[in-house]
């Protein structure tokens, strides 16, 4: 069982910054793949970047290349993601979302592949 809590969320103007962190607890594993899926009022869950290791690969949406960074704290045991150039489409609830990897040692975009989950954090982007 995996414990992921988000942190990090809040308001911001557009063409701002902002981390958003994931922790994780409980894991029996020496390898993951933890992601962030994102989600707007009225909208699909989607896709936003993913990390595994150990093969240390990462894979972002092409909305948020060049823009957000996502990298591994393991001193810390979070996943961070660093948000930069935000625009207003970038406003919805980030997931945490983490799979063994022992399922495969590469990032999923699919949400249904994950089986454990954050609460989410709010990220607002103003116009």
């Amino acid at each position: 069982q995996v414990q992921l809590v988000e942190s990090g969320g809040g308001l911001v103007q557009a063409g701002g910054s902002l981390r958003i962190s994931c922790a994780a607890a409980g894991r029996t594993s020496s390898g993951y793949c933890m992601t962030w899926f994102r989600q707007a009022p009225g909208k699909e869950r989607e896709f936003v970047a993913g990390i595994s290791w150990p093969s240390d690969l990462t894979a972002y949406d092409d909305s948020v290349k060049g823009r957000f960074t996502i990298s591994r704290n393991s001193a810390k045991n979070t996943v961070d993601l660093q948000m930069n150039s935000l625009e207003p489409e970038d406003t919805a609830v980030y997931y945490c979302a983490a799979r063994p990897a022992s399922y495969g040692d590469y990032v999923v975009l699919e949400s249904d592949a994950y089986a454990y989950w954050g609460q989410g954090t709010q990220v607002t982007v103003s116009s």
